[in-house]
């Protein structure tokens, strides 16, 4: 089963989410088949950020700020490689 991280994610990055969907505090994953329309970017997205970004190994703290930015929209231009 393919997960996908979406929009939500950035600017929150919370890295406790060892059970992905039913995990993460601000709903920001979803399995492939329950992608909603308006993310359906972040697939392709997902595959070519995941060749270049190292796996989360190990839980760290959420930046101070995190929760400010859940559910703001328009956060794909905030998005940094």
């Amino acid at each position: 089963m393919t997960f996908v991280v979406g929009e939500n994610c950035i600017k929150c990055k919370h890295t406790d989410c060892a059970l992905c969907v039913p995990a993460c505090p601000v709903n920001a994953i979803f399995t492939e088949e329950d992608l909603p329309a308006d993310q359906k970017e972040f697939l392709q997205l997902n595959a070519e950020l995941a060749a270049i970004w190292p796996n989360i190994k190990k839980m760290k703290a959420a930046p101070p700020d995190a929760e400010q930015w859940n559910n703001v929209p328009g956060k794909r231009k905030l998005l940094e490689r």
